[in-house]
């Protein structure tokens, strides 16, 4: 175990590197950082932490810089979350509150994350297999045709023409309508067929042939909507980092551009609360020289998806952690307004 002061060096070493961008030296830190010894003793702190593996000496340079074991101790132990100010606050609450539907909401957000963290930000839609039923709308467009509208919890809208095999009068359209949202209102996704199959019985045999067809249209809209999606914004902000990566940025470009990837990296974080994932860290090759904030958002205690950013192993982490979970609360409480 490392001594506190040793701690508190390393983490006066890895807020001059992300702050300045150059290898610390033991000089520089003794100058910058009340630590209360003297250079000689900094510079045997220095050669521990080296010899421990948490900060590495580049070649060209006497200074020295974090490594991700460093990176992981600093956001474990050393790195609080450092809260938004006030007009940060109002600016995401403006700027998220004008969003007229699903993916306004979505892709307000992305522009908002990367703007705040200077990094690529990352947003899921939410999943509809977590996602329960608000309402379910049936509108009479003519004899035969109905348009099936279908709310989610998290302010999805999922429209649907139905064809019927015969005319639908209003009173078994309103009929039907009824007993199918005092069914499913409120129900996860996955038990909307159990909860329904038996409702064709319950009409008069002229109109089972109708309301089966409503019914088969409303669970293949289930199905058709449980493909995972995600937004992925400010992108050219990696562009600034160019020298935080080895050779050159394209690997992070080709992970970021397979949706696959991306999707997997946020599904493999346990839980809804922070996850950071640091350099070697993230399983896939081209994400090898990143760090990975990503945090859940939903309408209620439960999370319907993840956001976050991608961006050098160099990073702002507590504003990076705190600007990430204030644009989640956010989001989650548009999404239980809408």
């Amino acid at each position: 175990m490392l001594s506190e002061r040793r701690l508190e060096v390393l983490r006066a070493i890895v807020q001059d590197y992300v702050g300045t961008e150059e290898p610390v030296g033991s000089k520089a830190l003794t100058e910058r950082h009340q630590l209360g010894v003297s250079p000689a003793t900094v510079r045997n702190d220095m050669a521990v932490l080296e010899d421990e593996g948490f900060i590495a000496q580049p070649h060209t340079s006497a200074g020295r810089i974090p490594t991700d074991k460093g990176y992981r101790l600093f956001v474990d132990k050393l790195a609080g979350v450092k809260p938004l100010s006030s007009p940060e606050r109002r600016a995401i609450q403006n700027f998220l509150d004008g969003a007229v539907d699903l993916d306004d909401v979505v892709g307000r957000t992305v522009r908002l994350l990367a703007q705040l963290t200077r990094q690529v930000a990352v947003v899921q839609y939410p999943s509809l297999t977590r996602s329960t039923v608000r309402h379910v709308e049936l509108l009479a467009l003519a004899p035969a045709r109905l348009m099936l509208v279908l709310i989610t919890d998290t302010g999805r809208v999922e429209q649907r023409l139905v064809d019927c095999q015969a005319p639908f009068g209003e009173t078994s359209l309103a009929d039907l309508r009824a007993r199918l949202n005092s069914r499913v209102v409120g129900r996860r996704f996955a038990d909307v067929p159990q909860l329904v199959q038996d409702l064709p019985e319950s009409f008069e045999q002229d109109d089972r042939g109708t309301v089966s067809t409503v019914l088969s249209v409303l669970l293949e809209t289930l199905v058709e909507e449980t493909e995972e999606r995600l937004m992925i914004g400010g992108t050219a902000n990696l562009t600034r980092f160019g020298h935080d990566f080895p050779l050159t940025i394209r690997p992070v470009l080709e992970a970021l551009e397979e949706h696959v990837v991306m999707l997997k990296l946020l599904g493999e974080a346990k839980d809804s609360g922070m996850t950071v994932r640091i350099g070697h860290e993230n399983a896939h090759e081209g994400l090898a020289s990143t760090s990975v904030v990503t945090v859940g958002y939903g309408s209620g205690d439960e999370a319907v998806a993840k956001l976050g950013v991608v961006g050098p192993t160099r990073m702002d982490y507590p504003g990076t952690m705190g600007a990430v979970r204030a644009v989640a609360r956010y989001v989650g409480q548009i999404l239980a307004e809408s």
